[in-house]
């Protein structure tokens, strides 16, 4: 009798689906934070690179006065 029983919750469980939007957001939130860790480092250094050239462009153009 009892394998009767979890034979039809067995069957019951696999044909639910609530559980499996939480498990596509999921996966969706891994592969945007997989996307952000192999792309942060080169925005960064782009970023960096660009405020570099923005500082050495003003630095040229009005030297620091001494005084």
């Amino acid at each position: 009798m009892k394998a009767c029983k979890m034979k039809k919750w067995l069957s019951a469980f696999m044909k639910e689906e609530e559980g499996a939007s939480g498990i596509e957001y999921a996966l969706i939130a891994a592969m945007v934070a997989l996307i952000l860790v192999a792309f942060i480092e080169p925005i960064s250094g782009a970023v960096g690179r660009i405020f570099t050239s923005i500082q050495t462009a003003l630095e040229t153009a009005a030297p620091a006065s001494s005084g």
